[in-house]
């Protein structure tokens, strides 16, 4: 039995624990949150360093990659600081490969569905990725990053631009507290809309749940939501808002899509290789296990 544990500074609200089978291996995937202390987190990953089998580093990147480069996110780092034994991953390596596919995965489940072929992330630095497998399929792309994660209401138009603003004032936002650039804990409750004209504009709405939830307005009819780590409230809350198709990028299990960084444990673990897992190894692993984006329709 393989045990994989996300130890996440979101709120303990949305915690979860299963035994699922995966390549004929039974495998405990569990997901502990700290309602946004960083102190409790960095303490249960000491407490359960080699004892299980893997992390998962949850509510948190330790890092932003964009295109070939990695940009620390140094306020995080304090979370991990314990782990000696255990390998440990934040998703980074799922965004990156699982998620790239999400765009093909759509134009084969719903391409009658969508209309002006318009995406709105609310980050493409924290969804390379993703951003990539729409752009290379011709969507048009329009980037939140300054909007909902710094509030400044300037969208950004090109993968181009994107990278531009990143190598500008990422080794600055990298070094400022997460929990201005992210909501944790409690904060991952409260919605207030924000830029409407953006949601409005867009067929597709994609990128991390709590960012889409946190601004979206109370009319998203017909809209498509491309996103995970959702809860039954989280569905129920795109449902009332009119959202058309919820897409998952990782796996519905009993109710629930957990977040990349689990889900990546979930493969480092029965992979037994001690070590996170390189780009090739993630891509053959998904491909074998079969690990494909879920659709609910939701009106």
């Amino acid at each position: 039995m393989k045990h994989a544990v996300s130890v996440s500074i979101g709120s303990s609200t949305r915690d979860k624990k299963i035994e699922i089978k995966l390549l004929d291996e039974s495998i405990i995937i569990e997901r502990i949150g700290t309602d946004g202390d960083m102190l409790k987190a960095a303490n249960i990953f000491k407490e359960l360093d080699g004892k299980v089998d893997a992390f998962g580093v949850g509510g948190a990147d330790l890092g932003i990659q964009v295109d070939e480069k990695y940009y620390p996110l140094y306020s995080v780092l304090p979370m991990i600081k314990h782990i000696h034994k255990t390998p440990f991953v934040d998703g980074l390596g799922l965004k990156s490969t699982l998620e790239h596919r999400t765009a093909q995965f759509l134009e084969h489940k719903l391409s009658d569905k969508i209309q002006s072929r318009r995406v709105l992330f609310t980050a493409g630095s924290d969804r390379w990725g993703m951003s990539m497998g729409f752009i290379d399929l011709n969507y048009e792309c329009v980037f939140g990053d300054l909007m909902f994660a710094l509030d400044l209401p300037i969208p950004i138009k090109s993968a181009s631009g994107l990278k531009r603003i990143a190598s500008l004032i990422m080794p600055i936002v990298g070094r400022m507290p997460f929990s201005i650039l992210y909501p944790t804990g409690e904060k991952q409750n409260i919605i207030k809309p924000k830029h409407t004209k953006w949601y409005r504009w867009a067929d597709i709405l994609a990128g991390d749940c709590h960012l889409i939830k946190r601004s979206m307005p109370d009319d998203l009819s017909q809209k498509i939501v491309v996103t995970n780590t959702t809860t039954k409230d989280d569905v129920n809350k795109f449902q009332n808002r009119g959202i058309r198709y919820l897409v998952t990028t990782t796996p519905i299990l009993d109710g629930r899509s957990f977040g990349t960084n689990m889900m990546e444990a979930a493969l480092v673990a029965i992979a037994n290789k001690n070590r996170k897992l390189n780009t090739k190894e993630l891509n053959a692993l998904i491909s074998q296990i079969g690990f494909e984006p879920n659709i609910i329709k939701l009106n």
